[in-house]
């Protein structure tokens, strides 16, 4: 698991909505970020873009004091892997990055060999 973003914070994911292809996406970067409602493509502030989100559920409950909604959004900038492959995260990969493919509603996804730049299919250990 990323040791960024923990389970509890996503109790109220109802999905996750994939914006590209997860199959030329060895990671994804996830991150909290605030929004004004519960569903639909959030706002993006970030370099880079934006490849997926999550939606809540009609439980889930706007911060108090700013009245808005905490959701994850997953995200590449201009020099990770996929847009520089011989780059920076050639091996590695930044510390809230994890391999799509292990990403569900209310699970925060794992690192992987394949999110790592290295062997594909098996699971490294946080």
């Amino acid at each position: 698991m990323s040791s960024l973003l923990h389970e509890s914070q996503l109790a109220h994911e109802a999905n996750v909505v994939w914006l590209e292809d997860l199959d030329g996406l060895d990671y994804v970067r996830q991150a909290l970020d605030k929004s004004a409602r519960r569903g639909g493509k959030p706002r993006y502030a970030r370099d880079g873009r934006m490849v997926g989100y999550a939606e809540l559920d009609k439980d889930a409950e706007a911060n108090p004091d700013s009245g808005l909604f905490q959701r994850r959004t997953f995200f590449l900038l201009p020099h990770d892997r996929p847009n520089e492959p011989e780059g920076l995260y050639k091996e590695g990969a930044p510390g809230e990055a994890v391999d799509p493919r292990t990403i569900e509603p209310r699970r925060v996804g794992e690192k992987t060999p394949r999110s790592q730049g290295k062997r594909r299919n098996e699971i490294v250990p946080s």
